[in-house]
């Protein structure tokens, strides 16, 4: 079986598994989505969802980050991990914001790579969930663990997988397919498998097998 064929089996059984698949990260408007973002680095989404609608209450746009202190900013996310860099990011961010586009989030994968702090990733999600625009794949660790699983991709950096990828799965699949294989690394085939055996997953379509694809 080709890759092209193969992307396409696992997109059906995934979208079959996760027909409601968006990204967990709570948020309202995009400059929300791409704070929570940053906020979620070496942390995770329930955390961050735990922090976020008070920050998000107390901070309305990128002005607000840029009229407090550094050190207040840096309370408001301490649970967060990683206050002081995120903060630094957050307020950088929001200077570029302010400076370059009105204070708007840009709607282009090229002026989202021009601000600081932020990658191919981040400007995916953003755009993807947010603002409905296909630019690319979200390619996160769990579909760099999972692309070489399935055999869709032998790369190693994210930035290849991604292009790899996108010459895959049809461009209308391209904002749920990350997030599909990022739930399914979440729920199913996380880092040790534990749940690989019983789980209700999609099977492998590699060389015939029929085994779980974790």
């Amino acid at each position: 079986m080709d890759k092209r064929t193969l992307a396409a089996e696992i997109s059906k059984r995934l979208r079959k598994l996760y027909p409601d698949v968006h990204v967990e990260l709570d948020y309202g408007t995009p400059f929300e989505l791409m704070i929570a973002s940053i906020l979620a680095a070496q942390n995770t989404d329930v955390n961050v969802n735990k922090i976020t609608p008070e920050l998000f209450r107390k901070y309305r746009g990128p002005a607000d980050y840029l009229n407090v202190e550094q050190e207040e900013l840096e309370k408001d996310i301490y649970a967060s991990g990683f206050f002081r860099q995120k903060a630094k990011s957050i307020r950088a961010v929001s200077q570029r914001l302010v400076e370059e586009f009105g204070g708007k989030v840009p709607e282009t994968m090229e002026e989202l790579l021009t601000l600081p702090g932020i990658g191919r990733k981040t400007a995916n999600v953003v755009l993807g969930d947010a603002m409905g625009i296909a630019a690319g794949i979200v390619v996160d660790t769990h579909n760099i663990r999972l692309s070489a699983l399935l055999g869709l991709s032998e790369q190693k950096s994210a930035d290849k997988i991604e292009r790899e990828l996108m010459e895959l799965v049809p461009k209308k699949d391209w904002i749920p397919f990350g997030q599909w294989i990022t739930w399914h690394g979440r729920r199913v085939c996380n880092a040790k498998r534990p749940n690989a055996a019983n789980a209700s997953s999609p099977t492998s379509v590699r060389r015939g097998k029929t085994n779980s694809i974790c």
